[in-house]
């Protein structure tokens, strides 16, 4: 079949999401994709990374807790190996779902590296397919390097994420140039399978996106477990050698240098626009090099061509593109999709303890001359936190003083990813903070921070 209503290209969380629902509306869809499906969030990013961090939160527990606990073992070993091939295992088990929901919903996958050409036409080899209503341009993001100070990346000393996926053991030592999300997560992992662990970020503080006080509380984590911390350097040079790498910093005004067996570049991700037609079908790119979009109906500068994920523009988010790939199936099929809130889109990164976060910082609340008041609740306060022996972090909340909207929400534990959507709830219905606190929180809960955080905004507390 050379004609669809829809060709998506790229399998990834938005590809294919967006192909799902526009088969459940009835439109004959085709996705194009050259690797695997379910793209790098099923293959080589989200979902083994939170297989490896679950091994490496079991190591710490072992090795660090269970004695507290009551539970006494011989001596630790860890084998990153074995968890690595574990962490393949899972990510295989959802790549092979992905498969599944494509054949359950009758969608046609095309293997190949797909070309936009005019009138929405997509080449994939010698074949060319049309899409009778849309095409949607799904080809995600990757990793890069640093070659203009010598880090580009080689897959032996100087490593990405990918690479990390596939090591038979942890260095010995491994510097992560990048504290975002990525950084973090993968120090916090080789940490707990024996590395010496520095982590580097260029900005004044790790996981810079996120609230000052919760980048404070991880550093501090990070720290009592031995990772290296430097914030604010700057990588000046690098000295790639076989063996290990050797990094000239400038933290502070004075040259630091750090040798390691391995760097692992976590220092951002270059979209995928390259070589596939994009200019020649009329589609342009942003300044920053996204492709450019209408921002109400994510539609390209070519009419019916649309872009979702990575490559439409942050934030860089599976669970982003995934929503945009339903708003943009709806739209092509005629319905009138609820708009997409994009400063209600939760950001998550996934190590011990964990940062989740939804709305505005602090300080972005006083950059914008905004009223508000913070609440705040920790975790040594609350009850289930007190008995799982996971008393580090706080949910802060801060609100508007006039209305008592929610503008954002910070939470540093053990299980903030899953706690945060209460509040992501909470937004989007644009409850207040009094509105959370009457819904009743089970005890004893981790969520019930929340309540508290909440009463504390309004001067309410009850347990601190």
């Amino acid at each position: 079949m050379a004609t669809f209503d829809v060709i998506v290209l790229g399998g990834g969380p938005a590809g294919y999401v967006a192909a799902i629902r526009s088969a459940q509306l009835g439109l004959s869809t085709a996705v194009v994709e050259k690797e695997k499906l379910g793209g790098v969030c099923v293959n080589i990013g989200c979902i083994p990374t939170k297989a490896l961090l679950h091994s490496a939160r079991v190591a710490n527990l072992v090795a660090h807790e269970a004695k507290a606990l009551g539970v006494e073992v011989g001596g630790v070993k860890t084998d990153y190996g074995v968890a690595m091939k574990r962490s393949r295992q899972v990510s295989e088990q959802n790549a092979r779902g992905v498969e599944f929901l494509m054949k359950k919903n009758k969608i046609t996958v095309i293997k190949g590296l797909g070309t936009i050409l005019a009138g929405k036409k997509v080449k994939v080899g010698a074949e060319t397919y049309t899409a009778t209503k849309a095409v949607v341009i799904a080809t995600g993001s990757r990793v890069k390097g640093i070659p203009q100070i010598g880090l580009e990346i080689n897959k032996t000393t100087v490593i990405s994420s990918d690479e990390a996926l596939f090591l038979d053991k942890a260095p010995a030592s491994i510097a992560i140039v990048g504290a975002g999300a990525v950084g973090s997560e993968f120090a916090d992992v080789f940490s707990a399978f024996g590395s010496k662990v520095t982590l580097i970020e260029a900005l004044p503080r790790i996981v810079p996106l996120e609230d000052r006080e919760c980048s404070e509380a991880l550093t501090k984590a990070f720290k009592k477990r031995g990772i290296a911390v430097w914030a604010g350097a700057k990588v000046l040079k690098a000295t790639v050698g076989a063996a290990e790498v050797r990094l000239e910093l400038e933290v502070g005004g004075k040259t630091e240098t750090v040798t390691a067996e391995k760097v692992l570049m976590a220092a951002g991700r270059a979209v995928n626009t390259e070589n596939m037609g994009f200019k020649e079908a009329g589609i342009e790119l942003t300044d920053r090099g996204f492709v450019k979009v209408n921002p109400a109906t994510l539609e390209t500068t070519a009419k019916g061509v649309y872009c979702i994920g990575d490559v439409a523009g942050p934030p860089m988010l599976a669970h982003k593109g995934s929503r945009e790939g339903v708003f943009v199936a709806e739209l092509i099929a005629g319905k009138q999709p609820h708009p997409i809130k994009y400063d209600n889109v939760p950001s998550v990164t996934y190590c011990h303890p964990e940062v989740a976060s939804i709305g505005l910082t602090e300080d972005q609340c006083k950059e914008r001359k905004l009223e508000y008041q913070v609440g705040r609740f920790p975790f040594s306060a609350n009850g289930r936190a007190r008995a799982s022996n996971e008393t580090d972090g706080f949910v802060k909340i801060i609100r508007d003083t006039k209305y008592g909207e929610i503008l954002g929400a910070h939470i540093v534990a053990g299980h903030a990813s899953e706690m945060i959507h209460e509040l992501a709830v909470a937004r989007e219905n644009e409850y207040t903070v009094e509105e959370v606190d009457l819904a009743i929180h089970a005890h004893p809960t981790l969520s019930e921070a929340i309540a508290e955080a909440c009463l504390d905004s309004m001067g309410r507390v009850i347990h601190t």
